[in-house]
């Protein structure tokens, strides 16, 4: 299953960048999360692991598994039968960049967990691509 958003930001990469991988501050600019915590200090990168919470979900650990800086990272988590594969993307255009938010989860459970989260899921990408949106653009 896959669920994907993508959205115009009027911000340098180089900004929206900062703010994307400054996952502990996430709470700050989106709803979609009550608390993220990195269980490291090394700068941000493969590697890299996050406990994220998020209202009505179980809290999720996930581990950066690829990265590159400036333009994307994906992590990754595992639990309750899922596997799932989030990919964040920056790509420059005129006078902005397009970001795009991609989640992929696959497993025993995955249609389960569609059936109950799916929604709640995409409302949770647009939040999160809205609220990254006005946060590069109001410091832009």
């Amino acid at each position: 299953m896959t669920y994907h958003e993508s959205i115009r930001i009027e911000a340098t990469a180089e900004r929206v960048w900062e703010i994307l991988t400054d996952v502990e501050r996430w709470p700050t600019w989106t709803a979609s999360m009550s608390e993220v915590r990195r269980s490291d200090r090394e700068p941000f990168g493969v590697g890299s692991r996050v406990l994220v919470k998020q209202p009505r979900l179980p809290a999720t650990r996930w581990t950066v598994t690829e990265c590159e800086p400036g333009r994307s990272f994906t992590w990754t988590s595992r639990g309750g039968g899922v596997t799932s594969l989030a990919e964040h993307r920056i790509r420059v255009d005129d006078g902005g960049v397009t970001v795009e938010l991609i989640l992929r989860q696959s497993g025993l459970l995955t249609p389960l967990v569609g059936l109950v989260a799916g929604n709640l899921t995409r409302r949770y990408l647009r939040m999160e691509a809205a609220g990254l949106k006005e946060r590069a653009e109001r410091d832009a």
